[in-house]
């Protein structure tokens, strides 16, 4: 028993540099694509007199200068974080533990990895060429309706990203993220600078996922694929609503602020492992 608690001594103390270096970096580019993102936000408001395509932000981003080379940086940025998510749930790497609420956690970062695939995915087809014709999501979607409860399971989804935007809210406006930051290593500026970019990026986040929700259920109520929006097919529609201009822009500078969230996250957050 005793070499047995030696060699898993061991084998944590070889793993613990790499996990612990993978997960900072993999925020640091978590929150370079949100600043991206928001970014890509002020963008689609400057245009949303002339966009009314339902191809979304990432096309029109794609048709400007140096468009690709931020689009990669999007789609890459995320492919990492994504990774990390799922090393997150299974490894547990940040910590949750095995209780109920840990294990929902740990889920909950399965969904999150879902979600950013697709985004990221959505991103780097514009930069290989195949962002033409219909978006990725409608074309899930379409297969999702086609068998059988399909529109059941997209409205199902559609709840579930309801119900992930309720609870980025709430988590904003408690604050309640703040459990994940070693706040020993921080100074008062440092933790009014997280607690307050944390607040409106989560508040920004819940919103937009709440957009894709809506169009999800919209979606499973008209049996219609052209109805399902992504991430930036949200802000795209967002921006043709009344005072859409203003509301996108206060979006893109809440994104933004939860890239800054999200970089200082990488740097003084819990670590599993860690003394």
């Amino acid at each position: 028993m005793a070499v047995k608690d030696e060699c898993m001594s061991k084998i944590k103390q070889e793993t613990k540099p790499w996990i612990k270096q993978f997960g900072r970096l993999g925020y640091f580019a978590f929150g370079g694509v949100f600043i991206l993102l928001g970014i890509l936000a002020c963008m689609t408001a400057a245009g949303a007199g002339g966009a009314k395509d339902s191809s979304g932000a990432f096309q029109t981003l794609s048709r400007m200068p140096y468009g690709s080379i931020l689009l990669l940086l999007i789609g890459v940025g995320l492919i990492g974080y994504v990774i990390w998510m799922v090393l997150s749930a299974l490894k547990d790497t940040e910590g949750y533990g095995t209780s109920r609420r840990g294990l929902s956690r740990r889920t909950g970062n399965f969904f999150s990895a879902a979600v950013y695939a697709s985004i990221a995915w959505n991103a780097l087809r514009f930069v290989f060429g195949q962002g033409t014709g219909g978006t990725s999501e409608q074309t899930w979607s379409a297969y999702v309706l086609a068998q059988p409860f399909g529109q059941w399971l997209t409205g199902v989804t559609g709840a579930v990203f309801i119900l992930f935007a309720i609870v980025q809210f709430v988590k904003g406006v408690r604050a309640a993220f703040m459990k994940e930051f070693n706040t020993s290593k921080m100074n008062k500026q440092m933790i009014c600078i997280a607690k307050n970019t944390g607040r409106a990026g989560h508040i920004a986040r819940a919103i937009i996922f709440s957009a894709i929700g809506y169009f999800l259920i919209k979606t499973a109520i008209t049996a219609d694929p052209d109805d399902t929006r992504g991430f930036d097919g949200a802000l795209a529609e967002l921006a043709q609503q009344p005072h859409g201009k203003m509301i996108l822009c206060i979006l893109a500078f809440g994104l933004i602020l939860y890239g800054m969230y999200a970089i200082m996250k990488g740097i003084y957050q819990h670590m599993a492992w860690e003394k």
